[in-house]
């Protein structure tokens, strides 16, 4: 987002670190938000790119049930329950059931994955202006790991030629290699309307993660241009637990003629990450002829499971006030305390503490109802958990963005388009240490400015729309190891995105529709020391759906013409084919 990568993901409003490390359940999503840039480090730490907010699903009222199923041509079988309703007569407890369980091949040879999850959700009305929202969610996410092939032979040419993309360079031994995930998550959410100007939330949610893993990484190319050098790091009791508390309050008060919209709250959050393991060098593999299940282990090193403490307490308050009916302006501000302390295993301890404000200012001028000018500024904060290969802690991570654009709505508000410009600047960014790939090192300063562009909404009854255009100037402008100048890795100055769906409105073919999407990539950097370049792509995608009644079917088609083109890059031995042509079909019925 904006040329950096989000590491902010919010459940519910509530900042998860597992969120990041953990594959997110399909089944459970209701709608997933994006605030990008800053604007989101208001109700939790942030990253500059943005933040994403995963919203789960709620019970309702009225009995509703859903039964899915999905197969695509990689041998993808999957489906899902969703069930809800009351529990009493007089509704004032209702329940939500979701749950469901795939398996997949991919193009990847020998590269499987599973995937579990079950989700309860029970809402009640305690009275008549309080909810309660209790949540659970149990996932299980099973799978080997997928570390990508070579710039040579694949983006840069090989003497042996070109690298097909279902290589697979790890061992077809799922105790030898597997990056599995166990999460348990338990929460609830208060809502209390004090009285029609005033409302009380506060949120809670426990989240237990195992992370099992073995992780078969590439070292180095040889000479030969075929002979690929692994290492094997196992990580089997790695675990991480997550505690967050969110209290606010909001409301309405009057000045005069001067309206304001109030938020106050506070948060705390307590992060407990722990791992230990061994390293070893695995045999090499060519990877023109691979030949699997020979590999022969030779121990490096062995290191002691030490705990990473992480507690932070933020408080935060913003004003929205209208100046004038065309005139409004936003004031806020958040305040983080924050201390890590690491445990080491001969009875030593790292420690540190940080703190920080990051206000924002923002200015929106409404001409007429459709069009609304804007300008703002907001900085950020976000904690870098973990530490480097030397055991030292990592410095928290801070970003200011200024912005300024146009929002508008057309056709009676049915169509609405937005274009900003922007630039943000980010210091000390975890990036992956090349000497150590399985530990990161804190880089210097990173700016990224740009234009987007941005159209949704319905032109027609039946025929709606999501485009897209981002121009992305993201390079590096400070640094001790880095040239400055380099462009970030994987952001093409260039991407823009069309999706759009046409369904039937009337008639006997009532309920059919068609879908189409576009997506470009431009060229993008491999890697930070900018060594060498991925190839931008045009991707297309299509559907076919029919929704009639409570019966559902559709057919999505990605990569339609079935073009080689690349994902992304994180290294000269990372680079990632993107998916070839697939076609997946999902029937749903609901009663």
């Amino acid at each position: 987002m904006r040329g950096f990568s989000g590491r902010n993901i919010l459940r519910n409003g509530l900042r998860d670190d597992t969120n990041i490390t953990s594959r997110i359940a399909i089944p459970n999503i209701e709608r997933i938000e994006v605030l990008r840039g800053p604007a989101g480090a208001l109700f939790s730490q942030g990253s500059p790119g943005g933040t994403v907010n995963i919203v789960t699903k709620k019970p309702l009222a009225t009995p509703h049930y859903i039964v899915e199923g999905t197969i695509d041509n990689f041998d993808t079988y999957g489906g899902f329950i969703d069930f809800t309703g009351p529990l009493n007569q007089s509704e004032t407890l209702l329940y939500r059931l979701t749950a469901g369980a795939s398996s997949s091949s991919t193009f990847i040879d020998f590269f499987e994955r599973r995937n579990y999850v079950i989700a309860p959700t029970i809402s009640w009305q305690a009275g008549p202006n309080t909810q309660i929202n209790f949540e659970g969610e149990y996932t299980i996410s099973e799978q080997p790991n997928d570390r990508g092939l070579p710039a040579l032979g694949t983006v840069l040419p090989n003497i042996n030629g070109q690298l097909p993309r279902n290589r697979f360079i790890g061992e077809r031994n799922d105790d030898l290699d597997k990056n599995d995930r166990y999460v348990l998550r338990l929460g609830y959410t208060l809502d209390h309307q004090i009285n029609p100007d005033w409302q009380l939330q506060n949120s809670f949610r426990a989240s237990f993660q195992q992370q099992p893993q073995n992780s078969l990484f590439p070292t180095a190319l040889l000479d030969d241009q075929r002979t690929l050098e692994r290492g094997l790091f196992t990580a089997g009791d790695q675990s991480q637990d997550n505690y967050s508390f969110d209290t606010s309050l909001t409301g309405r008060v009057q000045t005069g003629s001067i309206s304001h919209q109030l938020l106050f709250g506070f948060d705390v959050n307590r992060d407990i990450y722990a791992s230990g393991g061994q390293e070893f060098v695995l045999d090499p593999i060519d990877i023109f002829n691979p030949v699997y299940g020979v590999a022969q282990l030779q121990f490096v090193a062995s290191y002691p499971r030490e705990p990473l403490i992480t507690n932070s307490v933020g408080i935060y308050v913003q004003d929205q006030i209208d100046l004038l009916p065309q005139l409004k302006l936003l004031l806020g501000g958040r305040f983080d305390l924050i201390s890590q302390q690491t445990l080491f295993a001969d009875g030593s301890e790292a420690f540190q503490d940080d703190q920080a404000f990051s206000p924002r200012l923002g200015l929106v001028y409404q001409p007429s109802d459709e069009h609304a000018l804007y300008t703002s500024y907001s900085r950020s904060f976000l904690q870098s958990v973990g530490t480097a290969f030397d055991n030292s802690l990592f410095e928290p991570e801070r970003g200011n963005q200024y912005e300024v654009g146009i929002k508008s709505d057309w056709l009676d508000n049915r169509f609405s388009t937005t274009l900003a410009l922007y630039q943000i600047t980010r210091t000390n960014v975890l990036t992956e240490d090349p000497i150590n790939p399985n530990f990161s090192v804190q880089t210097g300063e990173q700016r990224s400015r740009g234009v987007e562009l941005t159209a949704t909404g319905e032109i027609l009854p039946g025929w709606n729309i999501v485009a897209g255009y981002a121009y992305t100037d993201a390079q590096i402008t400070a640094d001790t190891t880095l040239a400055v100048g380099n462009r970030l890795n994987n952001v093409p100055e260039h991407a823009a995105s069309l999706w759009t769906t046409y369904e039937l409105q009337s008639g006997s073919l009532q309920g059919l529709g068609f879908g189409l999407g576009l997506f470009y990539v431009g060229d993008r950097q491999g890697d930070l020391d900018n060594s060498f370049q991925v190839p931008g792509y045009t991707r297309t995608d299509a559907s076919v759906f029919y929704n009639r009644e409570d019966f559902r079917v559709g057919l999505n088609i990605e990569n339609l013409f079935n073009i080689t083109y690349f994902e992304a890059a994180e290294s000269p031995l990372r680079v990632f084919y993107g998916a070839p042509f697939t076609i997946r079909g999902t029937v749903s019925w609901s009663f």
